[in-house]
């Protein structure tokens, strides 16, 4: 089965597929499952098992596709997580961890809609290339030696007094 083109060439898969029942002890019935294993052609030593519930009559060919689509949702969490900062935040309460997905996912939206607006000129434009153009193009605030020193110099205090309040819960005093 051809499923794509890839920068590696012809993605190619040999598939094979059995209806499988599934029981987990908690329902009164089991449930009909695809199993499909897939080997790709250029690396017959390699083998994706997959289960799905998609109607019966779906194709082999089709199974086979969907699962290949992992991969492009695999990769929007690699790029939402090293271009947007999704693995970025610390909350403390849900509506803190809504406020910033919200944002991450309102980046990846701009990102999409330049790489499919630009996907003529640069077909091979990427998350990466967008957060670098925008570092090298956009304005950015004059900022002192005095002001970056003040900064660490205020984290460097948060950070004590935080070090400092964890030995006291402890009993044991800390230098100063």
């Amino acid at each position: 089965v051809k499923i794509r083109y890839s920068t590696r060439g012809k993605l190619e898969v040999e598939g094979l597929h059995q209806r499988v029942w599934l029981w987990d002890n908690e329902e009164s019935a089991a449930h009909e499952w695809h199993l499909l294993v897939r080997r790709e052609i250029h690396a017959p030593d390699e083998f994706r098992y997959t289960l799905s519930n998609a109607p019966a009559e779906t194709s082999v060919k089709r199974l086979a596709q969907m699962q290949a689509q992992r991969y492009w949702v695999e990769r929007v969490f690699q790029d939402g997580k090293s271009e947007c900062g999704m693995a970025d935040y610390q909350v403390r309460k849900w509506s803190g961890w809504h406020h910033h997905m919200a944002l991450v996912f309102m980046a990846m939206l701009f990102m999409l809609e330049e790489r499919l607006r630009a996907a003529d000129v640069y077909p091979l434009l990427s998350c990466s290339d967008i957060e670098e153009l925008l570092k090298q193009f956009l304005p950015r605030r004059a900022v002192t030696q005095e002001e970056v020193l003040a900064q660490m110099q205020k984290r460097h205090r948060k950070r004590f007094a935080s070090i400092r309040a964890q030995y006291a819960k402890q009993g044991v005093e800390l230098w100063e």
